[in-house]
């Protein structure tokens, strides 16, 4: 198992050394951007991390195809990925209480994939929405699912290639590889 974490403007300061990865959310809808992702991806590369970028879907039902191929459009053009990082999307309600829908999920993971093919991408989800609510079980190329129990044990049954496991300090994950070089050579060989 990898060790690594995902931050946000909320986490301005964080210890990257003797971690593996560092996935940073990125973008938001479409006119929210983290104004400290490129300081911090640039924290995690200089600590020999491998570097993901997520976007907070925003959704409601009767959003049409055209935003969600906006918001995705809009996660490319602004989360600064280089060659061999990770593209996640992050999946849940969001703080007025909506949910993007499956489909919806899937037309952004479908278009992402489409406008960055040369990226890994995987798509982030808590335990109770991927068994309960899910319609659909694209993935794109990976799960992280969110299940706050023992790292590298998610109670579900589905593969799975990385797990948020708590949120305290802040949100630790682990990543399904043998090693680092095999992490790399995954999130490079899309």
């Amino acid at each position: 198992m990898l060790h690594g974490i995902d931050v946000s403007s909320h986490n301005p300061s964080f210890e990257a050394e003797g971690l593996d990865f560092v996935i940073v959310k990125a973008t938001e809808g479409r006119s929210y951007t983290n104004p400290l992702r490129a300081e911090q991806a640039a924290r995690a590369r200089r600590a020999g991390c491998v570097v993901g970028f997520y976007h907070f879907l925003l959704g409601r039902r009767g959003l049409s195809p055209a935003r969600i191929t906006a918001q995705a459009r809009y996660f490319v053009e602004h989360c600064g990925a280089e060659r061999g990082d990770i593209l996640a999307l992050d999946w849940e309600t969001d703080p007025k209480g909506r949910l993007a829908t499956s489909a919806q999920k899937d037309k952004f993971l479908q278009e992402v994939s489409s406008l960055r093919p040369g990226h890994r991408l995987v798509l982030y989800v808590n335990r109770d929405l991927w068994t309960r609510k899910s319609t659909g079980d694209h993935k794109a190329d990976g799960l992280w699912i969110a299940d706050y129990r023992k790292a590298g044990h998610p109670l579900i049954h589905d593969e799975w290639r990385f797990h948020q496991y708590t949120s305290e300090p802040l949100d630790k994950n682990v990543a399904d590889f043998e090693n680092q070089d095999a992490l790399k050579k995954w999130a490079s060989t899309a």
